[in-house]
């Protein structure tokens, strides 16, 4: 079930109804939250309800003794369980052909033959996402940073919140469950906010489908392919990939409005980034504050000489979180040497008046190669293989080589791409800068998102998965 498609809309406003029936009464909407929860993660596969059901289960009760453990080595056993557990989960079901895939790969390099055979796992929609949800509950208990909450239901219905489910934002404990256990009601200007939110991400999703054929054009065919088409399709993955999955996180925080939910923004333009840095700062921010509280900063942040060190594992292990695949950690990798580079060039004498500078004339220049980085970072993303990122890199930087010629309307092609990249921008920007004010309009203003979301209902494609969905 697709938020981008006419079923989840059924879905939801029967949802709606039951809710109204409900509205005031506190455990009745928690106990249909969790259901309707249920139904919507069982759409894909039923089979996979009790491992979500049972991840809940386990960190409610491991954080329940955490808390009642003295200080001191069971309270580490226990967190240890927990994060075994949920490591474990994605070790399976989301690691395991890789690891064996990659031995044998190795072993045949070695000059072996190995018998080894793949599991062939269905990998369960989301599984990344609620694991590390549910993971810093019991961490952020382990540390004292939160209270364990009383309340199985409660507790279960949070981590399986159906609108950010599948593909987040991923949410601390700390920031969903409080909201839980009061349930506040929705206000209307929230419920309109929320609504614009919805408008405008389904508006960014039919946007990123569209831009699935140049992708296809460039990553998927057999033969070598032009340099303008080249770079075309690149820019193309950079616009879908930010259309669908901001406009599905866009979607997920306006469905929470509706009920009265807030759910942190998981971008803020992240393509007007001045560094690698600053894009972490607004790309899939509530993967990269995860990584940052739970991983880097334990690892021992900024203190010592491990810094760069720090960074760099963080990265390649956020890479491996994305995707079972060589190019992911490639990515990861990538990421990190650019974050560490950037820090380090900021610490040189030399460098630093550049890097801090101001001026209109090195902010651009700042901005340019950011977004180069970023473009060269989504070919390691996109490809299927190492070997076609490579081949890829090299066709994008083959000026004058012998390379096909491009297809007619070509030029034409590069430059929708760029202006649906730059208009899915100003959405964004227009929701940051403009959102509440439009939230504070009257309900005449309402029809005309509506049709839009009609429009983009018709027009979208219906079988086209949000892209993160595989993660």
């Amino acid at each position: 079930m697709i938020f981008n498609t006419p079923l989840f809309f059924a879905f939801f406003i029967v949802f709606l109804l039951f809710y109204g029936f409900v509205f005031l009464q506190r455990r009745p909407r928690v106990y249909l939250i969790l259901v309707a929860s249920l139904v919507f993660y069982g759409a894909w596969n039923y089979a996979f309800i009790p491992l979500l059901v049972g991840s809940a289960v386990v960190d409610y009760f491991l954080a329940q003794g955490i808390a009642a453990a003295p200080a001191g080595r069971r309270r580490k056993i226990l967190l240890g369980i927990s994060i075994a557990v949920n490591l474990g989960i994605l070790a399976v079901f989301k690691y395991a052909d890789f690891a064996i895939g990659s031995v044998a790969d190795l072993l045949r390099l070695l000059g072996y033959e190995p018998s080894l055979s793949s599991l062939e796992l269905i990998l369960p929609v989301g599984i990344s996402f609620y694991t590390f949800q549910s993971m810093s509950y019991t961490i952020d208990v382990y540390r004292g940073d939160m209270q364990p909450r009383r309340g199985l239901v409660e507790f279960t219905a949070a981590l399986a919140f159906f609108p950010q489910l599948v593909a987040g934002p991923i949410l601390r404990a700390r920031q969903i469950l409080p909201q839980f256990h009061r349930l506040p009601l929705p206000t209307w200007t929230n419920a309109k906010y929320g609504f614009l939110l919805i408008t405008v991400g389904l508006m960014k999703k039919t946007v990123a489908d569209l831009l699935a054929g140049p992708v296809a054009t460039a990553f998927d065919s057999s033969g070598p392919v032009s340099l303008m088409e080249s770079w075309t399709g690149v820019l193309a993955f950079a616009g879908q990939i930010y259309g669908d999955f901001s406009g599905y996180s866009d979607m997920a925080i306006g469905l929470a409005l509706l009920l009265g939910f807030q759910i942190p923004l998981n971008f803020r333009l992240p393509y007007f980034a001045l560094s690698p840095v600053d894009f972490w700062r607004r790309w899939h921010i509530s993967l990269s504050s995860w990584l940052r509280d739970y991983l880097y900063i334990p690892l021992g942040g900024n203190r010592g000489g491990n810094r760069y060190r720090n960074i760099f594992i963080t990265m390649l292990l956020g890479g491996l979180w994305h995707g079972a695949a060589w190019t992911f950690v490639a990515w990861g990798a990538f990421h990190g040497a650019l974050i560490g580079a950037t820090h380090k060039l900021s610490e040189l004498r030399l460098f630093a008046p550049f890097v801090q500078s101001r001026s209109l004339w090195m902010r651009l220049f700042k901005w340019a190669f950011t977004f180069y980085l970023i473009l060269i970072g989504w070919v390691l993303f996109r490809a299927a293989s190492l070997e076609g990122a490579w081949q890829m890199l090299v066709t994008l930087h083959s000026i004058g080589a012998a390379l096909p010629s491009p297809s007619q309307g070509a030029a034409l092609v590069f430059g929708l791409v760029a202006a649906a990249l730059l208009a899915m921008h100003l959405m964004d920007y227009g929701v940051l800068e403009y959102g509440e004010r439009l939230a504070q309009k009257p309900w005449g203003f309402w029809p005309a998102l509506v049709t839009v979301q009609a429009l983009c209902l018709m027009i979208g494609e219906p079988s086209s998965e949000f892209i993160y969905f595989q993660f």
